[in-house]
């Protein structure tokens, strides 16, 4: 019997070589979201989108200029802009063809795209954190443009409500990044789908049922105000199984069956 055979039948003690942890393919991610050029210029907008909103907020004289307004108003450029970079965390893979190396070194998929969900996860936490350092400012500035003073009061519901709605912006952008694997049509359908399917319900009174369950864009603005009950919570949940799961279901099986070239 050769060595190289009593090498063969000799039976391993080590440990199989483990993957990268979920924080670290999470870290990877979420470098990921500002390595490209796209990626980086469209922080820089959402930023400056914030900052103008603030600076509108201040010189215009009617408008509100309590803490909790100027909260709520710094969402709106976060709400738009960041589900886009969502779409660009799963898209970037196909059109850059990182696909393939990126499921290579982590063969379980399913992985990769937990990780990418939960990179979007932060991302929006870090989106609701910069708009109210933004309120904040805006709030502690308010008395030097106008008379009136300051008003910092706002509830933790509040607060943990719009931590929501971003939440599901950014994972909505997730969901259309898996299901299409295109970032311009991704970017496009994002943006048409909803806003065809509001002006559509919103137009016919028939249809008004549909609307309070099924548009997202409506069963997420009570979650901008205090006192949301149990049929609001019903409603953007609806809302958020249509546009949200079902989405990133189906694009989520079609990662998984789909040959990556």
């Amino acid at each position: 019997m050769s060595t190289a055979t009593l090498e063969a039948d000799r039976p391993r003690t080590g440990a199989a070589p483990s993957g990268p942890s979920m924080l670290t393919l999470t870290r990877v991610e979420l470098r990921k979201s500002h390595d490209t050029r796209a990626g980086r210029w469209l922080l820089i907008v959402i930023a400056l989108a914030v900052l103008a909103v603030v600076a509108i907020s201040l010189f215009v004289e009617d408008a509100p200029k309590r803490f909790t307004d100027h909260f709520g108003i710094t969402q709106l450029p976060i709400s738009i802009l960041l589900p886009v970079l969502g779409i660009l965390l799963v898209t970037s893979e196909w059109s850059q063809r990182t696909a393939m190396t990126t499921f290579t070194l982590v063969p379980r998929r399913s992985r990769v795209l937990v990780a990418k969900v939960l990179a979007a996860t932060v991302l929006a936490v870090l989106g609701v954190a910069v708009a109210a350092l933004a309120a904040v400012v805006a709030t502690g500035l308010t008395p030097v443009f106008s008379d009136s003073e300051r008003d910092w009061g706002i509830s933790a519901a509040l607060v943990g409500q719009v931590l929501v709605v971003q939440v599901v912006s950014v994972l909505a952008g997730v969901a259309f990044g898996m299901l299409l694997l295109s970032s311009p049509l991704a970017i496009v359908l994002y943006f048409v789908l909803p806003t065809v399917f509001t002006i559509l319900v919103s137009l016919v009174s028939a249809l008004d049922w549909v609307r309070d369950w099924l548009d997202l864009s409506t069963t997420s603005m009570p979650l901008f105000e205090d006192g949301l009950d149990g049929q609001g919570w019903l409603q953007f949940g609806t809302s958020v199984a249509l546009w949200v799961l079902l989405p990133m279901v189906l694009g989520w099986l079609r990662i998984h069956r789909s040959e990556i070239a």
